[in-house]
């Protein structure tokens, strides 16, 4: 045998394949991301050169009506929790392989639970007591309302996209009846505060957060980020329900039921949606109000999307929207706030071109190397 000839033990040696895939999987996660901001900067400057106006000096005064002082990162803070709450609702159901538009039901939904358990208790219950029971009530209204179109996707076939988003209009409605003829207090669109579950605002831990809406309820949230983390990838369950989302036939065959498995994603999505009702219920007002859900539901799906799937980037992605939401507050005096949005949509649709793209690259790149 030669020296050239490869040994038993060579041949035995798998390549290294691993290392090339798992570079390649953070390159498909993380570049995506950052070509879709980098279009967004690039149409963002387009459009304040437009109006007349310096890219450099409305961005610098985003940045500090935002990150630069402490309320607007208060206020960057508080949206972003109610945005990460209505993005991991539509990731998990992602996972699934389904899409939950009715984040914006199951989050009025929940607040309007957690408000009406706020409002039963006693006033005097600990705050050890009354916050667990709310947040519960919170969780288990959204998961009924995201129940429903699970029950209705694993029986009938029903498709969670049209039975999600009329859901919304239904339980808007409901809760709107429910407010205007038993609940609102008279002349406002909102309860009475709750007499426990009451959550404090940051600014009582750090003076500079004064006049923020911020409040403990991010604690919560991220503690549910983390666990619905654990859940997805640390979990039978979790497992099952990442295997329906990439082939169920294939897990069918395996003895998965594809059926329970939507019923429960939905479920959980739907929960998840509601547990942001808290922020708004009982960390910034204190009560319910009519309407306090709008927009944050469907803008959701884009952090979901921005966040790819993943609890963690959800919650840079909902950081990230915040801000833009928050800066268009700021540079108002500069620009157009409409101009905001405009970046939002542009940030969706640098997001959806740039995954195939990245992808088909990666492709290349490995034929390529073979």
């Amino acid at each position: 045998m030669s020296d050239a000839t490869p040994t038993t033990e060579e041949l035995a040696t798998p390549a290294p394949i691993p290392s090339r895939t798992m570079r390649d999987g953070i390159v498909e996660g993380v570049l995506p991301p950052l070509v879709a901001l980098l279009v967004s900067l690039v149409v963002g400057d387009l459009l304040i050169l437009a109006v007349g106006q310096s890219p450099g000096a409305v961005y610098r005064l985003m940045l500090e009506g935002t990150w630069g002082n402490a309320y607007g990162f208060g206020q960057v803070l508080y949206k972003a929790t109610t945005l990460t709450c209505t993005g991991l609702a539509v990731a998990v159901g992602l996972r699934a392989g389904l899409f939950n538009i009715g984040a914006e039901g199951q989050l009025a939904a929940g607040g309007l639970a957690a408000a009406l358990v706020g409002l039963t208790l006693p006033s005097g219950t600990p705050a050890l007591i009354a916050v667990p029971l709310c947040a519960l009530a919170a969780l288990a209204a959204g998961g009924a309302v995201g129940f429903v179109p699970g029950v209705l996707r694993a029986k009938w076939g029903a498709h969670e996209v049209i039975t999600t988003i009329m859901l919304n209009f239904i339980v808007l409605a409901f809760l709107s009846w429910t407010m205007s003829t038993r609940l609102r207090v008279p002349e406002t669109l909102h309860t009475r505060a709750v007499r426990a579950g009451a959550l404090p605002r940051l600014d009582s831990w750090l003076a500079s957060f004064h006049g923020s809406a911020a409040n403990a309820s991010i604690v919560i949230v991220l503690l549910a980020t983390m666990l619905i983390d654990w859940y997805l990838f640390r979990t039978r369950g979790g497992f099952d329900l990442r295997a329906v989302g990439l082939q169920p036939d294939a897990a069918e065959n395996a003895g998965i039921s594809v059926g329970r498995t939507w019923i429960r994603a939905l479920t959980i999505s739907g929960a998840l949606a509601g547990l942001g009702g808290i922020n708004f219920v009982l960390g910034y007002e204190h009560y319910y109000e009519e309407g306090f859900a709008t927009g944050a539901g469907f803008l959701g799906i884009a952090v979901a999307l921005v966040g790819r799937s993943n609890p963690f980037g959800v919650v840079l992605a909902a950081l990230f929207f915040a801000t833009l939401s928050q800066g268009g507050l700021a540079i108002n005096a500069l620009v157009p706030k409409q101009m905001v949005d405009a970046l939002q949509g542009v940030v969706i649709l640098a997001m959806a071109a740039s995954v195939p793209e990245v992808r088909r690259l990666l492709a290349s790149s490995r034929k390529g190397v073979r």
